[in-house]
């Protein structure tokens, strides 16, 4: 008797799908579950031919996920959360898994890093990778889990959740300051030519267009170092200006307006247990800590 086609999907190849969708190749899904690529590829094409669907497209950077393969990753994570929700783990409050953030430099430098670094102590299970970069991050691309960005996306089927707002102001050696007080022409420390395009840089070169930079570098960590050697003014957020020591803030400087601080996390994992402990742990962390952040 011949065997019959199977018509509901199978458990494990609905996680090997998951772990391809998520991270967006066959060798870090490969890593994530412990299994060949071979078995990964196998449970892949099974589980297409089960729902009759393409799920996935083969591109040179990697899987990217069909329309109807979103639709099948919304599903599969919300299938997961509900094992998670009914197994021993989640009953035991264990938390398990590989959480990837990705933030601007200075933020991750400056605020996250020290803060972020509780949760592998809290959650044992809980591994956290903490990326920086000024350029958006793909999320569709599951280059991250969760980004946290300055600014409200525009576009993209994300859930954006606001963390706060980061406000600025000019920061200096007391020295640096008592001469803007007294009238002089401040010298400033500003952004490189490769990120003159940030919202930042940009605002500086239009209200200081005459205004000597006498010392340029990638981010404000950098830049708050080099304020705090002397070398100028430098455009910081608060929470730098107020906790690198031997820096002042300098009023007589107007700063720009605050931003928006947002996270952003793909609409498929917002019940993917790791996923939200850690954006539950930023929410709090940001509310905590608001004050430093707002003028």
């Amino acid at each position: 008797m011949a065997d019959k086609k199977r018509t509901e999907p199978d458990w494990q190849d609905i996680r090997v799908f998951l772990a391809l969708g998520r991270y967006g190749s066959l060798s870090a899904a490969s890593r994530a579950l412990s299994v060949n690529h071979s078995t990964i590829s196998r449970r892949l094409h099974a589980l297409e031919a089960t729902l009759g669907e393409k799920l996935v497209e083969r591109r040179p950077d990697g899987y990217v996920l069909t329309a109807a393969g979103r639709q099948a990753l919304a599903a599969a994570s919300d299938m997961e959360a509900a094992v998670q929700t009914l197994g021993r783990d989640a009953a035991q409050g264990t938390v398990r898994g590989l959480v990837r953030v990705n933030a601007p430099p200075a933020l991750a430098q400056g605020f996250l890093i020290g803060r972020l670094a509780r949760l592998p102590v809290q959650h044992p299970g809980l591994d956290i990778d903490l990326a920086t970069d000024l350029r958006a991050v793909s999320l569709e691309r599951h280059v991250t889990d969760i980004a946290v960005r300055l600014g409200r996306p525009q576009d993209g089927d994300f859930i954006a959740k606001t963390l706060g707002q980061m406000a600025y102001g000019f920061y200096g050696t007391a020295a640096l300051c008592r001469q803007v007080a007294a009238g002089q022409d401040p010298v400033l420390v500003g952004f490189d030519e490769a990120n003159a395009y940030l919202p930042e840089a940009a605002w500086m070169a239009r209200h200081f267009a005459r205004a000597r930079v006498a010392f340029r570098a990638d981010n404000q960590a950098a830049q708050a170092i080099a304020a705090q050697a002397g070398a100028g003014l430098a455009l910081l957020p608060h929470y730098l200006g107020r906790t690198v020591p031997r820096l002042r803030l300098c009023p007589q400087l107007v700063a720009p307006p605050a931003r928006e601080i947002c996270l952003l996390i793909r609409r498929q994992d917002r019940n993917d247990l790791p996923i939200r402990a850690v954006v539950d742990f930023l929410q709090e962390v940001f509310s905590a800590e608001d004050a430093l952040f707002r003028d």
